[in-house]
């Protein structure tokens, strides 16, 4: 697990399920107004990390990717939300406005954007933005970039309670 600065943290999946216990790590430090990108090309496992975070968050609903919905709601017991936002179809910021991404943003809730490179403009600097990459059938390599002084600090407990260091 190459430590790159205090900003940034690089590693490698192993499986599917190994991408989702990382999720879970994270989602179980998430607060409301936080915000993950999740950038990748189709199937470098986006939806699956996304899945681990919403149940480490303590959702109770079953996790899908929203191509379809383009916005998913998840629920938690205490009634806090988490929603998950897919860029993918959209046809660029203008259309992420009209949808409400800028009060999704606006911390009810912490945000999941899959294809966020596509709404850049729409969203804070202040953010966690994870990259992944396929390598293989089951591996996939994660690059995850810490920006403002909140995503430093979750980075260091994401890092701790995920790796112990």
């Amino acid at each position: 697990m190459p430590i790159l600065d205090d900003r940034s943290l690089e590693f490698l999946s192993h499986s599917p399920e190994q991408t989702q216990r990382l999720g879970v790590r994270l989602g179980e430090l998430l607060k409301p107004g936080d915000l993950i990108c999740l950038a990748g090309d189709l199937g470098s496992g986006k939806t699956t990390l996304a899945q681990g975070i919403a149940r480490g968050w303590g959702s109770l609903d079953q996790v899908t990717s929203p191509s379809f919905m383009l916005i998913n709601e998840y629920r938690r017991a205490d009634a806090a939300r988490l929603f998950h936002f897919d860029a993918y179809r959209l046809s660029g910021v203008g259309e992420a406005i009209a949808l409400g991404i800028e009060e999704l943003l606006e911390g009810t809730g912490p945000v999941i954007v899959e294809w966020p490179e596509r709404v850049a403009e729409a969203l804070s600097h202040q953010r966690l933005w994870i990259s992944l990459r396929w390598m293989d059938d089951l591996r996939r390599g994660i690059h995850i970039a810490a920006n403002g002084l909140r995503y430093e600090r979750l980075l260091l407990k994401f890092r701790q309670a995920a790796f112990g260091g």
